[in-house]
């Protein structure tokens, strides 16, 4: 009921803060999937998703160089398997997928299932970690930022 009620808010009512407007916008995302533009979530979203990459993803993958993983910047909206210079598993070289939401969360929420024969094994259970990092790395392939708190 909440959720049916913040989408038909948030297509007739301005939202009055940020938090309000958060919420708004990633109940939209969830229920139409890419319909929200990366520039509809708040900074301070971004932020908090940019800590959670660097603590959950930082171990093996950066944003500009392949590491264990290959680099992200530009991940979102690119497809699956195909940074030029990083040697992917032969499931992810030949998986259909464009990285986009539905499919960065299943791919994070379990990799293995999603793409059988991946190297990648780590998850991440938690929906709302998956969500803000979802949401940094699509700010990140919207527009390059290059604010202080970048890597």
């Amino acid at each position: 009921m909440l959720c049916a009620s913040a989408i038909l808010v948030s297509n007739s009512v301005a939202a009055k803060d940020a938090t309000t407007s958060l919420v708004l916008v990633s109940t939209q995302m969830i229920s139409n999937g890419d319909s929200a533009s990366p520039d509809a979530v708040s900074e301070s979203a971004i932020i908090e998703g940019e800590k959670l990459y660097k603590r959950r993803c930082g171990g093996c993958h950066s944003l500009d160089s392949n590491r264990i993983g290959p680099r992200h910047r530009g991940v979102y909206g690119r497809k699956a398997g195909t940074v030029p210079d990083y040697k992917y598993s032969k499931a992810l070289r030949n998986l259909d997928a464009v990285w986009r939401d539905d499919t960065l969360e299943k791919w994070l929420a379990n990799p293995t299932a999603y793409v059988k024969g991946t190297s990648m094994g780590f998850r991440l259970p938690k929906a709302a970690e998956r969500h803000a990092i979802i949401q940094y790395l699509k700010s990140l392939s919207a527009h390059p930022r290059t604010s202080s708190h970048s890597e």
